[in-house]
């Protein structure tokens, strides 16, 4: 009897086992209802999306690579509004990118102490609203950009302002981590063969993560890209192919938040809208996959 009750003990499983196998159970449900709650936002935006070529009849060709946008007269040019977005997008990344990097050497490489003030200033920024930029664009970048630069103060230069600096914090805090994670020998190596200070940043530091930052400004792209409101309010929201970056102009986000509300379900207006929205959906997964790559890689090349 003993020996039956020591087997059944041995071979049951303990309190660690059933703990264990109900922790790998909760993960494998949160993970795969993470999968399905995004398989199924993919699905839902495909199906609409693709509504308009296969329900409505809508030439892609027209929809893509059309200059024409005006739903109430059948006429579905999405053109500008793409144009619109990866301009701004590339704009507010090249004025961003300088003053992120110089910020991540500063708080490095320069003064590490320096960061207990600088870095707070720019937390601060990731903290403010979107709807509190689209102000400060409206109020202040507006009329300055009217004031230098002439025209009506809304355009592709507003949005590029408001939109460098919503994603500065994101370049500067990927660039800073980037830059510490260089390895200490490199630098060293650098300066004991006669390498100034600079010369070592410039040659060694920022040409190693050079990757990183590389990611961090695919980031921030990806990160202007989708922003709605702010640039709403300071773009113009004029459907057509900017001829200056002081004319008016529209984004993919400025569209949609537009017209969504004032579209019946199932309407080819409502089905185009949704268009739109498969297009910047497809667009951050090309952010995200680009960034993919890089990272890959980078990996690559430290194991080399």
């Amino acid at each position: 009897m003993k020996n039956e009750e020591l087997v059944k003990q041995l071979t049951s499983p303990s309190k660690n086992s059933r703990l264990e196998k109900f922790g790998k159970t909760i993960t494998f449900l949160c993970l795969a209802l993470i999968v399905f709650i995004v398989a199924m936002i993919l699905l839902f935006v495909a199906q609409k999306g693709l509504a308009t070529f296969f329900v409505n009849k809508v030439s892609l060709v027209e929809f893509l690579f059309s200059g024409d946008w005006s739903p109430s007269e059948g006429k579905f040019g999405a053109l500008p509004m793409i144009l619109g977005s990866f301009v701004v997008t590339l704009l507010s990344a090249l004025v961003a990118t300088p003053f992120a990097i110089g910020a991540a050497i500063f708080m490095t490489e320069i003064s590490p102490k320096g960061a207990k003030f600088l870095q707070p200033a720019i937390e601060l920024l990731v903290g403010i609203p979107s709807v509190v930029y689209g102000f400060i664009g409206l109020q202040v970048v507006g009329p300055f950009v009217r004031l230098i630069f002439g025209g009506t103060g809304f355009g592709i230069l507003s949005g590029t302002f408001v939109l460098f600096v919503m994603i500065l914090p994101t370049v500067t805090f990927m660039t800073t981590d980037t830059l510490r994670a260089v390895p200490r020998h490199y630098r060293e190596a650098s300066l004991a063969m006669g390498a100034t200070r600079w010369q070592t940043i410039w040659r060694v530091t920022l040409n190693a993560a050079k990757p990183g930052i590389f990611t961090a400004v695919i980031f921030g792209m990806a990160r202007a890209f989708g922003e709605a409101l702010a640039i709403q309010m300071v773009v113009g929201n004029s459907a057509v192919i900017p001829t200056s970056l002081t004319t008016p102009a529209a984004t993919l986000t400025s569209v949609l938040t537009m017209g969504i509300g004032n579209t019946v379900m199932g309407t080819v207006s409502n089905n185009v809208l949704w268009s739109l929205a498969l297009v910047l959906l497809l667009m951050s997964l090309g952010f995200n996959m680009l960034v993919k790559f890089i990272t890959r890689e980078r990996k690559r090349n430290y194991e080399r």
